[in-house]
């Protein structure tokens, strides 16, 4: 018996970003409109840009509405600039919307309890580069499940054989700097750390973005086992999928100017792109050939604007529609369904502060003994320090004088130690992504990782 799963659903979706007033700007997002007419004797442009209503306001999304359903993949395709990674945002509870709502099960949920059923990969790799792919998904398991220790293992066990990865299990990550696993593999050690908890729900920034098409593939025939087998609702964006890749799409939501130009199938799209009148030659990628079209289907909506002026825009057999129209008549969102009740929770963490701060403690110290410049630079400076305090310092006289020279022997010992600190500021500074998306997501509380950071280096 198939369990229920969680269906995803976004009603009404619009997002405005502030940007600064400028002629001059060249937006990567532009809104199309044929309003003003030119003059007789000037030249018809073929498309004209219209500023936004708002002064100083972008509007990257428009009226989105989509679904997503369990054991399923939803696809969001789309130009650059077409608002993917927004949409993203948004269905994963990282960015408030202007309008609109996003439900689960057709009940809305909050930021706070979506995170316990969901699980969101970036476009970037943030992981630490010196850890091993099993020490990786060990920690993240350790930080977010609630389970004795002999589960943890076996449960990461079977996820590095879900993933593929148990040739490179105790391999170190790597990054650009540090030699480590390829890029594929890389890429699915951080869907692993996503999915350690077993969401329901998994959201990824173009997965694919970096690879090549066989590690592209393989990635996303992953996932479709991941949605097949688990029940997993899926929804991800990438820019410029390949033929085999797209038939293991559900359904694809195109995506342009902020606005739905299709949703449904990839049968359903070439159905309405034939209905355009727009032709898919032979052997060519029909989501593509549909990113490729959008300035085409612009001016095909431009003309259906003027039918619509003109009192003759009705979709019939006589005239040919645009995507809007098509996916409008689909009906994939029912606007007057009703919903009253909703999904709210506390955020509960899976440990106390105190078994936080010995994990961290410990993942603290792997990065350092394993960051071969910081540790030598740490151990030769306070072997050197050591050695000039205690020849300036030696053999302190048991009276007045004394007692001064060892205040100045404290004051140069703090010295020092606050000296010791400012050489962890490169660590931190790399650590500052992976520590925002771990507590984003619930890992693990900020004061956590400042208690561990301070207690590792009084330690060391």
């Amino acid at each position: 018996m198939k369990k229920q799963g969680s269906e995803i659903e976004a009603v009404g979706i619009s997002y405005n970003i502030k940007i600064h007033q400028s002629r001059d700007l060249d937006c990567p997002l532009k809104i199309f409109s044929t309003k003003n007419h030119p003059e007789p004797d000037q030249k018809v442009p073929k498309l004209e840009e219209e500023e936004p209503s708002t002064p100083g306001v972008r509007r990257v999304l428009k009226n989105v509405n989509c679904r997503a359903k369990p054991w399923e993949i939803l696809a969001i395709v789309g130009p650059s600039g077409a608002g993917k990674s927004s949409l993203l945002e948004i269905l994963a509870g990282k960015v408030r919307p202007q309008n609109g709502s996003v439900f689960v099960n057709r009940k809305p949920v909050d930021k706070a309890s979506f995170k316990k059923v969901s699980g969101y990969v970036t476009q970037k790799d943030t992981l630490f580069p010196l850890l091993t792919v099993e020490e990786t998904l060990m920690f993240s398991a350790k930080l977010r499940l609630r389970i004795p220790q002999c589960q943890l293992r076996s449960r990461v066990e079977a996820l590095i054989g879900e993933l593929g990865l148990t040739h490179v299990a105790g391999a170190r990550v790597g990054d650009d700097r540090v030699r480590g696993i390829s890029g594929g593999e890389r890429r699915r050690v951080s869907i692993g750390v996503d999915v350690i908890h077993d969401p329901e729900v998994l959201i990824l920034d173009e997965p694919t973005s970096g690879l090549d098409s066989t590690s592209a593939l393989q990635i996303i025939d992953m996932l479709k086992t991941m949605a097949e087998i688990r029940g997993r609702t899926i929804i991800l964006s990438i820019h410029q999928p390949g033929f085999r890749i797209v038939k293991l799409f559900n359904s694809i939501l195109l995506l342009a100017n902020g606005s739905v130009l299709h949703h449904g199938t990839v049968d359903h799209l070439a159905l309405n792109l034939k209905l355009m009148g727009l032709e898919l030659p032979l052997h060519v990628n029909i989501v593509e050939f549909a990113i490729d079209s959008i300035e085409a289907i612009h001016q095909q909506e431009s003309l259906q604007h003027e039918l619509i002026d003109n009192g003759s825009g009705d979709c019939t057999k006589s005239s040919k529609c645009t995507l809007q129209q098509l996916f409008q008549q689909s009906k994939v969102i029912d606007h007057e369904e009703t919903v009253t009740k909703s999904l709210h929770s506390p955020l509960n963490f899976a440990n106390s502060r105190l078994r936080e701060t010995i994990i961290l403690t410990h993942r603290f110290s792997k990065n350092i003994f394993r960051t071969k410049e910081l540790f030598a630079c740490r151990t030769i400076q306070m072997l050197v320090s050591g050695l000039v305090l205690g020849s300036i310092f030696y053999d302190l006289k048991d009276d007045l004088t004394g007692a001064e020279e060892r205040v100045g022997l404290f004051a140069f010992i703090l010295t020092f130690l606050l000296s010791c600190t400012t050489e962890a500021l490169p660590i931190f500074l790399q650590e500052r992504e992976i520590l925002m998306k771990e507590t984003s997501c619930g890992s693990y509380r900020v004061s956590s990782y400042a208690i561990a950071n301070v207690l590792w280096c009084l330690i060391s």
